[in-house]
């Protein structure tokens, strides 16, 4: 009987045993996660991300099987490339995923682009082809490879956002506009695991390029009073950019490119700035360049042939960037219909019934008129003036003399 007892309470010990066992993995892998889910403040947000970021993703399938250049090339030569629908992102990576821009989406394109020819191609064929197309450059290994960064630096609204932007359209890449919201989280630590998700992300859509807008403010200078989490942030970021993992057993690195802009190049943190070998200054424009941009700028708009002079205003618009031009020019575009619209106002006439082909064309007075570009154009020579003076020889060459001419008076 004592055998009998001793074999009964060995089964009821083992089921007993067997039965908790089997509730803790049960309540681990299936209630724990739903409670998890529930009582996740930002559940909803999680929810929000994860759809949005499977929109983009579709988006980018779609893109990447209707352009063949897209393509992995293998050792035969055969195209191939992980489909984006077969990938399996974790709730980091789907919050970053939401930065994901398809190349459709980008409406600028280097055509829209003026007075920055140079750049333009060597862009190509540092970035583009490298990126895009590597059986090209299979016979150079991993010395022509795509660099791991690229830096766009110069004066604001010469057109580094645009450049970077015009890259992602052509290249057809995936393209990640990261923010530096993305980057920031309430929750100790989170900050780090998103940028881990970034570059787990890219690995996943390669080709792809991370853009960084005013880079400085995300990776500047590590001094020894910051806090403590953008200094992680900052290791985080160089060890996952050129770490252990960023090239694969063959040493050819990951096709993944880091592109950042700025107007700051000196608040970047030198390990940042040894990591982006390509550096590209993007200048204020000359004058064949401030032509080019005036005539992508003005395009279609209806101008005054016997009292426009694209090549004076060109001229007298030295020190302006092509922001600046776009803007002058959208002021003197306002002049002419100003004035039609007070002439009917005068008249007593109904604007309902006015007809725009009744308004003048653009003038060269309209860029120097009160409610024109004068006051952008003044501005902004007698700003470059006194740069010009204050600065060194080096940094003064990029700044063209205009030689003092009589201004056309404005029209009253």
């Amino acid at each position: 009987m004592s055998d009998q007892k001793r074999y009964k309470d060995l089964v009821s010990g083992l089921l007993l045993a067997a039965g908790t066992i089997s509730t803790f993995l049960f309540v681990r892998q299936y209630v724990a996660p739903y409670l998890a889910q529930i009582l996740d403040p930002d559940r909803e947000k999680h929810q929000q991300a994860s759809l949005k970021a499977q929109a983009n993703l579709q988006r980018i399938r779609r893109s990447k099987e209707a352009d063949a250049n897209n393509g992995e090339y293998g050792s035969d030569g055969s195209r191939y490339y992980t489909k984006v629908e077969e990938l399996v992102l974790n709730e980091y990576e789907n919050q970053v995923a939401m930065e994901v821009v398809a190349p459709e989406d980008i409406p600028v394109g280097f055509d829209d682009i003026g007075g920055l020819e140079d750049i333009i191609e060597e862009l190509k064929e540092a970035i583009i082809y490298p990126l895009t197309m590597p059986h090209l450059y299979a016979h150079g290994g991993s010395l022509l490879a795509a660099p791991s960064g690229v830096l766009l630096y110069g004066p604001p609204g010469c057109g580094k956002t645009m450049l970077a932007k015009a890259v992602a359209h052509e290249s057809g890449a995936s393209f990640i506009n990261l923010h530096i919201s993305t980057l920031t989280e309430k929750w100790y630590g989170d900050s780090n695991k998103l940028v881990r998700a970034v570059f787990s992300l890219a690995q996943k859509l390669q080709p792809s390029i991370v853009f960084i807008d005013e880079i400085d403010a995300v990776l500047g200078t590590r001094r020894s009073g910051e806090h403590e989490a953008s200094g992680m942030v900052k290791a985080e970021f160089m060890t996952l950019w050129d770490g252990l993992t960023s090239s694969n057993s063959s040493g050819i690195p990951a096709r993944i490119v880091v592109l950042g802009a700025t107007n700051r190049i000196n608040d970047i943190d030198e390990a940042i700035l040894r990591r982006m070998p390509k550096k590209f200054p993007v200048p204020l424009p000359d004058k064949n360049q401030r032509r080019r941009i005036l005539q992508l700028v003005l395009g279609d708009t209806k101008r005054d042939p016997e009292h426009f002079d694209l090549e004076y205003v060109a001229k007298v618009t030295a020190g302006m960037s092509g922001s600046d031009l776009k803007e002058a020019c959208r002021d003197a575009a306002m002049v002419p219909m100003r004035e039609y619209i007070r002439e009917h106002r005068a008249s007593g006439t109904s604007l309902a019934r006015v007809n725009p082909e009744h308004v003048r064309g653009i003038r060269t007075n309209d860029f120097f008129s009160r409610g024109g570009g004068r006051m952008v154009a003044t501005e902004r020579r007698s700003s470059t003036s006194t740069a010009a003076n204050t600065h060194t020889k080096s940094s003064s060459d990029s700044y063209e003399d205009v030689e003092d001419e009589a201004v056309p008076e404005p029209i009253e």
